[in-house]
């Protein structure tokens, strides 16, 4: 019982923290079509989280990677992934070519493999082993590429110009949707390969 209420102080903190930046982020950003836009995904995730706590909790690990995922898009949407300004600060200090905060969030959002692993492993039949490993990360590169795809589609149907440019972030870089799922892949295997023991405790105490 102590642990699972401290399991609850947790999430809530979480959840706190959370809603701080998200007002924080909605405060005057670069536009408030692209911040709709970037945070919408984060949104739509913290409510279904929300709505499901209490018929299917996940673990700790797990809303800590979702908090981690939504204030990553709440800053991109800020500011515009291509200009936070601490990686412009770095872009400058290093002399990079571009500014990788659209880089560093997509190495993070691997980490939703976790998450995905524990659904599959709370609804499915599946166990620890090669298969359970195969179907998370096929999953979360699918998760990957819908991304990159709705980035494509809403430029296309907008056409609403620096908007569609921002949200796409490519900053030049004719393959930036290949990389970004090039380091979703490498970011899930290592996320897996990482975190999965922590995972299986947290599981274990929970099922």
């Amino acid at each position: 019982m102590l642990e699972r209420d401290k399991g609850a102080t947790i999430d809530l903190l979480l959840l706190l923290l959370v809603a701080g930046v998200f007002i924080w982020s909605a405060i005057q950003p670069a536009g408030y079509l692209i911040w709709t836009m970037e945070v919408l995904p984060a949104v739509i995730l913290l409510i279904f989280a929300i709505a499901t706590y209490k018929r299917f909790r996940l673990t700790t690990l797990s809303y800590i990677i979702i908090a981690i995922l939504a204030i990553i898009m709440f800053i991109g949407g800020h500011y515009t992934y291509s200009k936070v300004p601490l990686f412009n600060w770095i872009k400058e200090h290093y002399d990079l070519k571009r500014n990788h905060y659209d880089r560093f969030g997509h190495v993070l959002k691997s980490l939703f493999a976790i998450v995905i692993r524990e659904i599959l492993i709370r609804t499915s039949p599946l166990t620890n082993g090669k298969w359970l490993f195969t179907a998370t990360l096929s999953m979360t590169l699918a998760l990957s590429a819908l991304y990159e795809i709705s980035e494509w589609l809403f430029s296309v149907i907008t056409k609403s110009g620096k908007t569609s440019k921002d949200f796409l972030g490519m900053q030049g870089d004719i393959w930036d949707s290949q990389w970004d799922m090039l380091l979703a892949f490498i970011g899930s295997i290592l996320t897996l390969l990482i975190f999965s023991k922590l995972h299986n405790r947290q599981l274990r105490k929970k099922m």
